[in-house]
């Protein structure tokens, strides 16, 4: 394995292949994961990509896909949301601008299949794959994020900037968080598959050197406040307090606007007899993890199969999960797309491997029962495919 080196232009730590640089999975996860930034040379080398420009024109014009367009006209950024015409987006300038398109994943298999190779990291933390097309000096500005990402370098260059920043102050009146005084402390220039992987806080400025595309895998990281927010709807849709406010007991007081101390206390033993054990968070995360963003749909099938017949081409074939699906698995419960339901320890193996792999077997799809009407129940939700059409677009 090689050994992290520095050199005077680089001072980020680089690794020579496959993905991970010649680490193990515990390795990376032990010496870099949110911790420090690692540059690896031919993470998958020579990659091509799974996109090119005229796909990125076709999804940036999508109602059902997140499409941004960043212009720079020397210190003056302008920011664009999609979608996008594609004449608007054949006419652009020769330099200085950046598309992006969120959730390639959730449209492209080949992108799909990318993101498995990251497996390595529980898909309860994996968001999406973004991808980015930039001409000469196209870029997004010295920033910082919240989360962790791979940037992985698809056809053509760019040069990257990468330094832990104190000061945090933005640019002001810029519609981006563009850091006022960015100082790198490591450069690279990032070739076809080349990764950069950057941890959260960590301020990094990436410029097109020439046409290229940058593949972002990025990871989720709810803040506490969104966890709690999301936490007390949970509980809210689960809880039934039976009562009502009362007090027999009632007194006079000099001040009536005065809130007493006694519906003071009241009401907090009230909101005190609230419970919620650890199978009500393992519940909530799953729910709250598998569930599609707004703009997320599913297609059922237009000319749906019975349940006999399909059946019949699931065993034969196998099953996926169609590519904006998710699902996880906590205990005796499985989650996919926001639902939960309980699952025998007879049925959990199979859609268990489901949830890991995004694929099931047709010797593991039973003829008939619970499972099979679950399956099927899915496929006419369009949650799941049988595999020789899993990847139709």
């Amino acid at each position: 394995m090689a050994a992290p080196q520095f050199t005077d232009n680089d001072r980020i730590p680089v690794v020579k292949f496959p993905l991970l640089g010649g680490l193990s999975a515990s390795s990376f996860l032990r010496r870099h994961w949110q911790k420090n930034p690692l540059l690896i040379r031919g993470a998958i080398p020579d990659f091509e990509g799974v996109v090119d420009f005229r796909t990125m024109v076709e999804l940036a014009g999508r109602d059902d896909c997140e499409s941004r367009l960043l212009l720079r006209a020397g210190r003056r950024w302008t920011v664009e949301h999609g979608p996008f015409a594609s004449r608007y987006l054949l006419r652009l300038p020769q330099r200085d601008w950046t598309l992006l398109v969120q959730g390639v994943n959730l449209f492209v298999p080949a992108a799909r299949q990318l993101l498995s190779r990251f497996d390595f990291i529980p898909h309860t933390r994996l968001d999406d794959l973004m991808v980015s097309y930039a001409p000469p000096g196209g870029g997004v500005g010295p920033h910082f994020d919240s989360y962790d990402v791979f940037l992985l370098q698809g056809p053509g260059q760019r040069r990257w900037n990468v330094g832990r920043q104190d000061d945090l102050t933005l640019v002001d009146g810029a519609p981006l968080k563009i850091l006022r005084r960015f100082v790198p402390q490591g450069r690279c220039v990032l070739g076809p598959g080349d990764m950069l992987y950057v941890p959260p806080g960590f301020a990094h400025e990436g410029v097109a050197v020439d046409v290229c595309y940058t593949y972002s895998i990025g990871f989720r990281a709810p803040s506490h406040q969104e966890l709690v927010s999301e936490f007390l709807i949970f509980l809210e849709d689960r809880l039934n307090p039976s009562g009502r406010y009362e007090d027999r007991d009632l007194a006079t007081q000099a001040h009536p606007a005065r809130i007493g101390s006694a519906m003071i206390a009241q009401v907090q033993r009230i909101l005190g007899s609230i419970r919620w054990n650890r199978g009500d968070v393992a519940e909530f995360l799953g729910t709250y993890l598998t569930e599609p963003k707004p703009h997320v749909l599913f297609l059922p099938p237009r000319n749906p199969l019975a349940l006999n017949a399909f059946l019949r081409i699931a065993r034969k074939h196998g099953l996926e999960l169609a590519l904006p699906a998710q699902m996880l698995y906590s205990g005796s419960r499985l989650f996919i797309n926001g639902e939960s339901l309980p699952i025998n320890a007879g049925e959990a193996r199979p859609l268990q491997g489901l949830a890991d792999t995004r694929r099931l077997a047709g010797r593991e799809i039973p003829r008939a029962g619970a499972t099979a009407e679950v399956l099927y129940r899915w496929y006419r939700s369009g949650y799941i495919l049988p595999a020789a059409r899993a990847n139709a677009t």
